[in-house]
């Protein structure tokens, strides 16, 4: 057994080589489900839809009164596959990076760009203002505000990713799935909480998360990566079988070979 452990273990640092190299989504944006024909519109700056909208951000204020809660809030306000990775590492119950993880990594990476190719669009066509602009004050995370005011609100492309990933993660580990989702849900609510995002921007951002996770879920190369990502977390946590090992082991030779040709 101890054997197949090491020869698993050189072959990840092959694939973290492999794994280094550009993002590549698993849908185009045209591929992806339209969010204006099916994800509600932001609400109007009247009605019961944006009261309960300027009450959250009231809410996301007052919790930035909580120390604790709100430096977690200012930690997922970094838009990066590091941050991903670095916050729901705990949860996942293994500590992912580029080079430990190269497989997970993958998956997280090709997932990120995907989940990019949902958001750009209807961004640039509702063109919602953020909470913080709309109220002329600062965010929790003032250093981010010269991008966010180039950008637009709705929806919240941080809860896409956030929560895309929180769901591929459960898929790998689904023995931790209550402490991984609990911890995408506090991703999304750190967007309120910094004062970036409305309520109903995140809520659109999970919806979007949702369909993204469905719809990679029909592509052949994504089934592949997930297999590779389930084995190398079975490897690294001690859990995995001689077999699983080999077809590991197996799957990353021929993927080296495949690299090489290119």
């Amino acid at each position: 057994m101890k054997k197949y452990v090491m020869m698993a273990v050189l072959m990840m640092a092959v694939v973290s080589a492999i794994a280094q190299s550009k993002a590549e989504p698993y849908f185009s944006h045209r591929e992806l489900p339209n969010m204006l024909k099916w994800c509600p519109a932001p609400p109007d700056t009247v009605g019961a839809a944006f009261a309960y909208d300027i009450m959250q951000y009231m809410w996301g204020k007052q919790m930035r009164q909580n120390k604790e809660r709100a430096a977690i809030a200012i930690r997922d306000a970094v838009y990066s596959l590091e941050c991903i990775m670095q916050e729901f590492s705990e949860p996942l119950g293994l500590k992912m990076s580029e080079e430990e993880t190269p497989e997970i990594y993958t998956l997280l990476r090709d997932a990120k760009v995907t989940c990019e190719n949902i958001s750009n669009f209807p961004k640039f066509y509702y063109k919602r203002i953020r909470p913080f602009m709309r109220f002329h004050e600062h965010t929790a995370t003032p250093q981010f505000e010269p991008d966010l005011r180039r950008n637009f609100s709705y929806p919240s492309g941080h809860t896409i990713l956030g929560w895309c990933s929180a769901l591929l993660l459960s898929e790998i580990n689904p023995e931790r799935a209550d402490t991984i989702l609990t911890r995408g849900m506090m991703y999304g609510e750190s967007r309120v909480i910094v004062g970036a995002h409305w309520q109903s921007d995140v809520d659109a951002g999970r919806l979007a998360a949702a369909a993204v996770y469905a719809r990679m879920h029909t592509s052949e190369r994504f089934l592949e990566q997930m297999k590779l990502a389930r084995q190398e977390f079975r490897i690294k946590t001690g859990l995995a079988t001689p077999e699983e090992i080999k077809a590991f082991r197996k799957a990353a030779e021929k993927r080296a070979k495949a690299n090489k040709k290119k």
